[in-house]
């Protein structure tokens, strides 16, 4: 069974700050060298786009850093290539989220001399929760077939990023080992993640002023449902048509009538759809009641456009913030 992170407000912080203080003094106390400093920069690979900007907001142009999974592309059905492979043996740093749809990253990391890579699995970074079936979901049937070693991948939610509370918790993690595999930058590491930690964390004193003050607390997605550790944070309720790793895009006439009703009978205003969606169960939805549609993003992947205008998972997370104010207040 997986456990729900419960780290609060500022002490949260404090413990933060002061872990990457003194992580900064000891590194930088020590008399021996690696081979990275010798380098002009460490070279930082992850799979998807909340880490890379993790990376970006603590490291900025100190590291060379890439994105293994273009902008936009669909996680579950990614496939290496050869270059990839060379690129990951190559690299100092290489970050991915575990679960179902980094399942290919386990094979990948068989095949290549992982010695001098530092692996962070964001799974194992913070507390994970179990995937939640319910009312009203239409869901994928079991493979029988599949042996105990993916039993993690299928009963855990891997998209722990979309609790800020997570993410203060791995910007902490990624800090330290930029730091520990490069000292020589460790007061712009610092002070970095320092401040990076302080948006975070008023933007979540800020999700919780808004649900504190709520006319209501249940949302409804007419989508997959990529937002456990969000709505854990927060205590909100929701019904959603998938789960969050479901890879299913049609729902049953069941599923869309109890979501209907569901609108109807406790007069919720706004029905969310998820980024990259078709939105057409969502569509039928508010045809069918008074709701209006809004986006509720993830963050798991953006658009080439959005990457190049600038969009971050702080402007993300914002976006949503403004959008749950709508669906939690009449």
């Amino acid at each position: 069974m997986g456990h729900v992170t419960n780290v609060r407000g500022n002490n949260m912080l404090k413990k933060l700050f002061v872990s990457i203080i003194s992580i900064g003094l000891l590194t930088s106390c020590s008399s021996s060298t690696t081979n990275h400093q010798e380098k002009d920069s460490l070279k930082v690979i992850t799979t998807i786009f909340p880490p890379y900007d993790f990376i970006r907001e603590i490291a900025g142009e100190k590291v060379s850093l890439s994105m293994l999974i273009p902008l936009g592309s669909e996680t579950h059905h990614y496939e290496p290539t050869i270059q990839d492979m060379k690129n990951i043996a190559d690299c100092d740093i290489f970050i991915y989220t575990g679960g179902e749809s980094d399942e290919w990253v386990s094979t990948l990391l068989k095949d290549i001399d992982t010695s001098n890579i530092t692996i962070i699995k964001l799974m194992d970074v913070v507390d994970i929760v179990e995937e939640e079936i319910k009312e009203g979901m239409d869901v994928e049937e079991e493979d029988d077939d599949d042996g105990d070693d993916d039993q993690e991948a299928h009963d855990y939610d891997e998209h722990v990023w979309t609790s800020l509370r997570n993410s203060m918790i791995i910007v902490q993690e990624l800090s330290k080992q930029l730091i520990a595999l490069d000292p020589a930058n460790t007061t712009v590491y610092q002070e970095n993640t320092m401040n990076y930690l302080q948006q975070l964390q008023t933007l979540d004193n800020e999700f919780s002023q808004v649900v504190e003050n709520a006319s209501r607390n249940t949302l409804i997605f007419g989508d997959r449902f990529p937002f456990r550790y969000f709505v854990e944070d927060y205590n909100l309720d929701y019904y959603a048509a998938f789960p969050g790793c479901s890879t299913m895009s049609d729902a049953s006439a069941s599923t869309i009538t109890f979501l209907i009703d569901k609108v109807k009978q406790e007069n919720i205003p706004v029905v969310f759809y998820i980024e990259f969606s078709t939105e057409l169960i969502a569509d039928v939805i508010v045809e069918s009641t008074n709701a209006t549609k809004l986006i509720f993003n993830s963050a798991h992947t953006i658009s080439k456009e959005d990457f190049d205008n600038g969009v971050s998972y702080l402007s993300i997370m914002q976006q949503n913030l403004d959008n749950l104010k709508v669906a939690l207040y009449d």
